[in-house]
C-alpha cells in the first residue's frame, strides 16, 4: 500500500494518474495547503521542504521499513522503478523520457506556477512580471508542440514524462494560451485527457476537494505565499524537530 500525502495541484494529479495507470493500491492523505496542513508534524516527517505530494511506501521492493519519498519528479521515477511501467529499460528511451520529465520540473512547472502567480495571485498587477511569465509559458508550448510533431508522446511512448507535464498544461485557459494555436499538442492533450486512468484520477480529486479553485482569502495567501526561513524553524520546533 502507497500512502499518498496529496493535495488537488498539478503536482498532486501527477500520482493519481500514475497509480491510476499501474491499478497500485494507494490511499489519500488529504494536505489541504490552504489551512496551512504542510506545515504539520507529520507531514514534515516525509516533505521536509513542506510541499505536496509526498509517499510513504508500506511495500518497498527490498522488503525493508517503509521509504518515503518527496518531490513529484522523484516520486514518479521511484514509482516507475518499483512498478517497472512507463520508463523503458531502453537507454534511450529511459533517457528521453526522464529529461522530459525534468523539463517540466525544472521549466514547465515554475514558469507556470509563477504566471498564474502574478496573474491571478498577486495583489499589485506588475505588467512586466505577467507578460514575461505568460510569454514564458507560450513559449514552453511552442517547444512541446515541436516536440510532439512526429510522436504520439513526448517520448515516443506514453510514459511519466507525459504523466508529469499533462497536468500543467490542463489549466492553458487560466495560462492565457490557447490550444488552438498548438495543434500537435492540442491532439497529444485530447489523447491523455480521455483515457480512463486520468478521467479516474481527476474524479478523485473532485471527491477530495469538491470545491477546487484559486486561493480566496487573505488567510490563504500569507499561509503560501508569505513563508520565509523563521517559517521553516516555527514548523520545526512545532514538530519537535
Amino acid at each position: 500500500m502507497i500512502d499518498v500525502h496529496y493535495w488537488t495541484t498539478p503536482n498532486g494529479h501527477k500520482l493519481t494518474i500514475f497509480l491510476e495507470e499501474t491499478a497500485t493500491p494507494y490511499k489519500i492523505t488529504p494536505v489541504n495547503i490552504g489551512k496551512g496542513e504542510q506545515f504539520q508534524g507529520p507531514f514534515l516527517a516525509i516533505s521536509p521542504n513542506n510541499r505536496i505530494p509526498a509517499i510513504v511506501d508500506h511495500a518497498p521492493a527490498d522488503g525493508g521499513k517503509p521509504i518515503a519519498v518527496f518531490e513529484s519528479g522523484a516520486i514518479l521515477l521511484y514509482l516507475a522503478e518499483k512498478t517497472g511501467r512507463f520508463l523503458s529499460r531502453d537507454t534511450r528511451a529511459r533517457i528521453d523520457a526522464i529529461q522530459w520529465l525534468f523539463w517540466q520540473m525544472g521549466n514547465l512547472g515554475p514558469m507556470a506556477g509563477q504566471n498564474n502567480h502574478f496573474s491571478h495571485y498577486a495583489v499589485d498587477k506588475i505588467s512586466y512580471a505577467i507578460d514575461r511569465y505568460r510569454n514564458e509559458v507560450n513559449r514552453l508550448y511552442g517547444v512541446l508542440n515541436k516536440r510532439l510533431a512526429d510522436r504520439s508522446f513526448v517520448a515516443g511512448e506514453y510514459s511519466i514524462a507525459d504523466m508529469a507535464i499533462y497536468p500543467w498544461i490542463v489549466p492553458y485557459e487560466r495560462q492565457g494560451q490557447k490550444l488552438e494555436d498548438f495543434a500537435h499538442l492540442k491532439r497529444w492533450f485530447e489523447a491523455i485527457r480521455t483515457r480512463p486512468a486520468v478521467e479516474r484520477a481527476y474524479a478523485k480529486a473532485k471527491e477530495v476537494n469538491p470545491n477546487m479553485g484559486g486561493i480566496r482569502t487573505a488567510e490563504e495567501r500569507a499561509i503560501l505565499f508569505g513563508q520565509t526561513a523563521a517559517s521553516v524553524d516555527r514548523a520545526a520546533a512545532q514538530a519537535g524537530g
